[in-house]
């Protein structure tokens, strides 16, 4: 296959989605270093790592879910590799998109372990980049691809929750 039809065969997404969470986690705690707002009073460490741990377990959970289950359908979850199958089992049968919300929930959890504001804002920022810059790529390339059975998938599965 010619590296064009293969390039044809992608979503187009060349920027590794995790970046943008991380770029702002970034951006966050280093603005949250120099005007730190804090979610809570400081000095609930045992608090804040709590809460923050669940969410990031919820997200490491729900993203290898995910990737369990797209390994067993044989495709690659890499969105520059060509799709070989639709995924519609697994947590695909509750959100069309659950690494991305897997991603955003260990956000959410490492501002809440850092007991950070600025780091928490982050993540509807990187959701907004994620929906326009990634997910609209990915769900046109998956109607050219699947067709009519990616549009009915759409119609069963809400794209968050």
């Amino acid at each position: 296959m010619s590296e064009t039809a293969v390039h044809q065969d992608t979503s187009g997404v060349r920027f590794p989605p995790p970046l943008y969470y991380v770029i702002g986690l970034i951006v966050g705690f280093v603005i949250q270093y120099f005007y730190a707002i804090h979610l809570g009073r400081p000095g609930h460490r045992l608090i804040e790592y709590a809460l923050g741990g669940i969410w990031i377990l919820a997200g490491l959970l729900l993203m290898g879910w995910a990737l369990f289950t797209f390994r067993r359908a044989g495709t690659s979850p890499v969105p520059h590799v060509p799709t070989a199958a639709l995924t519609a089992a697994g947590p695909y049968r509750l959100t069309r998109n659950p690494m991305y919300l897997g991603l955003a929930l260990i956000s959410v959890g490492a501002s809440l372990a850092g007991n950070a504001l600025w780091p928490l804002l982050s993540v509807p920022v990187a959701l907004v980049l994620i929906d326009r810059l990634v997910i609209r790529k990915e769900e046109k390339y998956l109607e050219r691809k699947f067709g009519a059975e990616y549009l009915a998938f759409k119609q069963r599965v809400r794209r968050w929750l």
